[in-house]
């Protein structure tokens, strides 16, 4: 099987959790890795941990994504694998709901993610390789009460997924959603006692993104779904 082979990561919305645990699993793996996020000094420590490089990006401003790619491909090399992990949230009763923090939360989910693919794909098809990786959520195939804004922008998000599956796959580039369908353990979220197993694990994510990298061409995954095993759906 033709299993494929990547240089370079670069993973938006970096943080903890999921994008940490991606970061430390493809650092492993041999893979240089490029984080961004706009706060950066939060991925000190990850930076150190990983030798991963820190860049700055408000994903949601078009000139800022330029740059990021331009500055990642100079200092790195330009990315074959892309992950975008980007989301915001505005909770509250749909009435109450302020239109300058619902257009935010939506540009962030989505309109970040259709820079980010387009600013990656200009560099990948000459080449005819390379992935990119959408984190969703439960909010990508469900909308909740009170999150309406969320899931507006998962859905979209989702939407843009499934479209540049069809259009790219075909050339080469992998294409794939992850919806997360749970809640993520962390230092400062774990499973009540009486639930154990009920959050999942970040790097137990990270391994099936990392899967998913490994799927030789004939047999590619767009779409992946993953929830606790205890989790009734």
């Amino acid at each position: 099987m033709d299993i494929p082979h990547y240089e370079t990561a670069l993973i938006v919305g970096a943080g903890e959790g999921i994008s940490a645990s991606l970061a430390r699993l493809l650092s492993q793996q041999g893979i240089r890795v490029a984080l961004a996020a706009r706060n950066t000094g939060k991925l000190d420590t990850l930076c150190r941990d990983t030798g991963a490089k820190a860049f700055s990006c408000d994903a949601t401003q078009a000139d800022d994504v330029t740059k990021l790619f331009n500055d990642v491909e100079a200092q790195i090399g330009a990315p074959d694998v892309v992950v975008y992990n980007a989301s915001q949230r505005a909770r509250g009763p749909f009435i109450e709901l302020a239109p300058a923090d619902v257009a935010s939360a939506i540009a962030v989910s989505a309109f970040g993610g259709f820079l980010v693919a387009q600013q990656a794909l200009q560099r990948m098809l000459p080449n005819k390789r390379g992935a990119i990786l959408f984190t969703g959520a439960s909010a990508s195939i469900k909308g909740f009460a009170q999150s309406a804004p969320f899931a507006m922008g998962k859905f979209a998000l989702r939407g843009l997924a499934q479209s540049l599956a069809r259009e790219f796959a075909p050339q080469g580039i992998h294409i794939a959603h992850f919806v997360i369908d749970g809640g993520i353990r962390s230092s400062v979220r774990t499973e009540p006692a009486d639930k154990p197993d009920s959050l999942l694990d970040p790097d137990a994510i990270a391994a099936n993104y990392w899967h998913v990298l490994q799927q030789p061409r004939t047999a590619w995954s767009s779409e992946l779904e993953i929830r606790p095993w205890v989790e009734k759906f």
